[in-house]
């Protein structure tokens, strides 16, 4: 099972559900878990991730400890992904 810890400001999409368990089956990249979050939570990844593919500049995504800016890294079972929204003041 991949764990997925999504942050606020993706409430809208989710209910405010904040954790989302998915099976690792066929899952074995960050791009795989972005796609099974937008087949549940339609809409989801284009908040997420631009045009290009990319992950967007004010979100952060780790797998597991590491940071990642690549939606290709490797998601294998029992990985945590965690989605962190950039926070901004003045």
């Amino acid at each position: 099972m991949i764990r997925v810890f999504l942050p606020s400001q993706v409430d809208s999409y989710t209910a405010g559900e904040r954790e989302q368990h998915f099976d690792a089956q066929g899952i074995r990249s960050l791009s795989d878990v972005m796609v099974a979050l937008d087949r549940r939570f339609p809409g989801i990844r284009f908040r997420l991730v631009d045009e290009q593919g990319g992950i967007r500049r004010h979100i952060a995504m780790f797998v597991g400890e590491t940071m990642v800016r690549s939606l290709e890294v490797p998601v294998a079972d029992n990985n945590r992904v965690q989605i962190v929204g950039a926070l901004s003041g003045g």
